[in-house]
């Protein structure tokens, strides 16, 4: 089966593009390299971009890429996509720096484009700003958590890393702990975006970057017991929840656990854990995500 192995970009309609773009370069320190059009395209470092915002009508994540193993043969992967009943598309040039790319949807509607190279951007960190290594994971509320669990499975290849209760599931295509978290909800949206920062004193000048433009906090800091990242959230200019975390559990795939931390629950940690301690899950720090969170 050929696997996605990393998320590189995610695509983001808006509908006041100025303010993110002012929000992803000042507050979160992504450079601007690319605008064409309504578009733009903000990038961490290495990859030509990280995340790319367009002017719409509302505030949605609409695409997520994927880089393939290198010397995939795009014609082999569309066949094995197709294989499960869906239709795709090779596109030319989908994106800045992407010479070709396979593009389907996932089964909440999504559009996925999985692609093999790109050019890389070249650019290095910027000099102020929050300044993430690179674009973690993102999450969304589904009204099927079990179905989309199963698609991104089976049709993507990714792994299930653990699972809160029945209704949040946490999943992987690489050696982090996640890329996609899935939770049930009432409706179809993304629930968070994430970003990988070094270490626990970049996440506190994180906040104090964050509190010179007075942008509180929603949750945070915790320590997940899921992952066991240290995280904290807030909104960004749309009102979408920003992650910002270190610490994530990696995982050794040989032996199907976790690198061990002395503040693991068990020792080993296997994967595919079904937490049912929600709290414990949640925070083991102890304070409870504020009311409506997972909405």
């Amino acid at each position: 089966m050929i696997t996605v192995n990393r998320i590189v970009y995610a695509v983001f309609e808006t509908p006041d593009l100025e303010a993110q773009i002012e929000h992803y370069t000042k507050i979160m320190g992504l450079t601007l390299v690319a605008r064409d059009g309504d578009s733009a395209y903000l990038s961490a470092s290495a990859d030509h971009h990280t995340v790319v915002l367009r002017k719409g009508t509302e505030a949605r994540c609409d695409t997520l890429g994927f880089q393939l193993p290198p010397g995939t043969d795009l014609g082999d992967y569309a066949r094995q996509i197709e294989s499960h009943g869906l239709t795709t598309k090779r596109q030319s040039d989908p994106q800045p720096s992407i010479s070709e790319a396979l593009v389907f949807s996932d089964d909440k509607g999504t559009n996925i484009e999985a692609f093999v190279s790109a050019e890389p951007a070249n650019i290095g960190f910027q000099p102020q700003g929050i300044v993430p290594n690179k674009l973690g994971h993102v999450a969304y509320n589904c009204t099927d958590v079990q179905s989309t669990v199963k698609f991104y499975c089976e049709v993507l290849g990714f792994k299930v890393s653990d699972w809160m209760g029945d209704f949040f599931a946490f999943l992987r295509c690489g050696p982090d702990h996640h890329t996609i978290n899935l939770v049930q909800g009432q409706k179809t949206k993304m629930h968070h975006i994430a970003f990988e920062l070094r270490d626990w004193t970049h996440i506190r000048d994180a906040c104090d970057w964050l509190a010179q433009d007075r942008i509180p906090l929603v949750w945070g800091p915790v320590r997940h017991g899921i992952g066991h990242n240290i995280s904290t959230y807030h909104r960004n200019a749309d009102g979408q929840i920003i992650e910002l975390f270190c610490e994530l559990d990696r995982v050794n795939e040989a032996l199907d656990c976790y690198d061990p931390r002395p503040y693991h629950q068990e020792f080993p940690q296997k994967s595919g854990k079904v937490w049912e301690d929600i709290q414990l899950g949640a925070n083991m720090w102890g304070t409870p995500p504020p009311e409506g969170f997972l909405d």
